[in-house]
């Protein structure tokens, strides 16, 4: 697709090299491709379960606000159409702490057999 083809407008949501805590992506892994598209709704006043990742991911937050709180404290918000790029190998959570429910697609890409996330209960 290329800009302005028949009206098409297309904007960059984000291009970086590193998570939103500025921690450089790891390299992806070895072995057969596989590419997951999720598409979540998280009610109000909810809080995800404490998980790491250990492939790239990066999502677009359609509807309310996210906010990812990573082990080491650090945090951030991410509202209706910003992009959102995960931490690698960081435990961390994520919470919809509005009133209104939040809506979000996000995409992984990874290898055949490899899980998307890992629950890590503190």
């Amino acid at each position: 697709m290329n800009p302005g083809d028949d009206g098409v407008a297309i904007s960059r949501v984000v291009e970086t090299a590193a998570s939103w805590d500025g921690a450089p992506l790891l390299s992806y892994p070895r072995g057969a491709p596989r590419v997951t598209i999720l598409r979540a709704t998280v009610p109000p006043h909810t809080a995800l379960a404490m998980h790491t990742h250990a492939l790239v991911n990066a999502g677009v937050i359609l509807r309310g606000e996210l906010t990812v709180i990573a082990e080491t404290g650090a945090q951030r918000m991410f509202r209706a159409g910003e992009g959102i790029v995960e931490l690698v190998g960081t435990r961390h959570y994520g919470e919809n702490r509005g009133d209104g429910e939040l809506e979000l697609v996000m995409f992984y890409a990874g290898t055949q057999g490899m899980s998307l996330s890992e629950r890590a209960d503190l």
